[in-house]
């Protein structure tokens, strides 16, 4: 919330202080003891707090309250004020985290100045936090073909709503990209983006890495939902979560609270959550694996995010991109990727997509021969995927038949991969194999492809 929590035990001052901040534009909660503020905090995370130290009729004294909002809100700051003020109260409180103290009677133009610094203070220190992650860094999508114009209007559309998000697709195809660019439109873009790897943690340390630890040695230790509250929490291949955990995250779905592990406070949160998978999760269901609940709760709007091989065209671009910035973030050279040799790269096969893609560029970049632009024979060379031409080779698939078959079979790969290569666009693809395009629909037809071929971008023109 963006709102300011007063709490006091005497009434005339917690209602002078609320009106001078609503007249300043603050919103404003009230709580006349311990029981009313710890209620107002797991109502909702305030922007900033303002803290009596002697609190009437109370189970908890301000002290205690401060420590309590340190432990389990550390990032709302807290202003003590007090009418029996003494340097020592003053140095208590400081120590136990307060941002500052003032002293009753207060000036008003003295809390106002406060009140604006410590807000600035702790919007800076988020905004560092956030930096130090790289969850700002810009996300960029990639990309012009049919496909990939499909997901770009679908992930536009489910940026703008906080619903759960579900994103399938195979490895290395983009899912966390498409992840974090629906963080960097949402409303929520300026706070936490939290990834969790449910593939790459221990299974017996996953509670703790969720949830956080508390312990008399180490103290509270906040676990990925608490650093991501406000923001996006994404679970990484969700099918990997160990079922023992998945109760506890739909708890969580549900409740929008928890309790760390070793600790008895409950610990709210403020969440929007994107999972991604490259299984089958009914299956997952089936067999027994993972929890149907969870699964409804998670797929409230699904996405399919496409393989390389459905956005061919888009191929030369993503090539592009990653030499441009090996170039900026290692130094590595800059070399041009000439029409044959994205050609060579469009007609491969990318069984790990383009994370596959980017690791061939940079090898290349590293291995290859000087400067000059990148040859097609440096792609196998330095690890390319294997071209889709190989059931070409001369063995015994091709040297068995007779001429006129195996030519044959020669046009017919040789022109499915180019119709691939340009995304299923007929025209473009006549027109760089050096046909009509009634010649190359006749041609098709003769081979017996005509009805693999998807015609839709020819007739809109993409």
């Amino acid at each position: 919330m963006s709102d300011i929590l007063i709490v006091d035990d005497e009434r005339d001052i917690r209602e002078l202080i609320s009106d001078i901040l609503r007249d300043e534009g603050y919103a404003t909660r009230l709580a006349a003891n311990s029981d009313e503020a710890v209620a107002e905090l797991n109502a909702g995370e305030p922007a900033l707090m303002i803290l009596d130290i002697w609190l009437k009729d109370s189970k908890m004294d301000g002290i205690d309250i401060l420590k309590q909002v340190k432990r389990n809100n550390p990032d709302v700051p807290v202003v003590i004020i007090s009418g029996h003020g003494n340097i020592e109260i003053a140095v208590a409180a400081i120590k136990q985290g307060a941002y500052d103290f003032i002293e009753k009677p207060f000036n008003i133009d003295q809390l106002l100045v406060v009140i604006r610094r410590a807000m600035e203070a702790s919007r800076l220190r988020h905004e560092n936090s956030t930096l130090k992650r790289g969850e700002t860094r810009a996300t960029e999508m990639l990309g012009n073909s049919a496909a990939f114009r499909r997901l770009r209007e679908q992930l536009d559309k489910v940026a703008k709503s906080n619903g759960r998000v579900m994103l399938t697709g195979e490895p290395g195809a983009g899912k966390e990209i498409a992840a974090r660019f629906i963080h960097a439109l949402s409303p929520r873009a300026r706070e936490s983006f939290v990834t969790v790897s449910c593939a790459t943690i221990e299974p017996d340390h996953m509670e703790e890495v969720l949830f956080g630890r508390e312990t008399e040695g180490r103290g509270v230790e906040p676990g990925l939902l608490e650093q991501a509250h406000g923001g996006v929490i994404y679970f990484d291949e969700v099918a990997d979560m160990p079922l023992g955990t998945q109760p506890k995250i739909l708890r969580v779905l549900t409740e929008q609270q928890f309790q760390r592990s070793g600790g008895t406070d409950k610990v709210r949160v403020d969440l929007r959550v994107i999972s991604s998978t490259n299984r089958d999760l009914t299956a997952e269901i089936s067999a027994g694996r993972f929890r149907q609940e969870l699964y409804d709760r998670l797929n409230v709007v699904p996405v399919a995010v496409p393989s390389l091989s459905e956005r061919r065209e888009d191929i030369p671009m993503l090539a592009e991109h990653f030499i441009e910035q090996f170039h900026t973030n290692q130094g590595l050279p800059q070399r041009a990727l000439p029409e044959e040799t994205s050609a060579a790269l469009q007609a491969m096969n990318w069984p790990g997509n383009i994370r596959q893609l980017r690791n061939v560029i940079e090898r290349v970049l590293i291995l290859g021969d000087g400067s000059g632009p990148i040859q097609p024979s440096e792609l196998e060379t330095q690890g390319g995927a294997s071209s889709s031409g190989d059931a070409l080779a001369l063995g015994p698939q091709i040297t068995s038949l007779a001429l006129r078959e195996a030519r044959e079979l020669f046009e017919r790969e040789y022109l499915l991969a180019q119709i691939n290569r340009f995304g299923g666009n007929i025209s473009r693809t006549a027109q760089f194999v050096g046909m009509e395009r009634s010649a190359l629909h006749r041609k098709l037809k003769s081979l017996g492809v005509v009805g693999g071929v998807r015609v839709e971008d020819e007739v809109t023109g993409k």
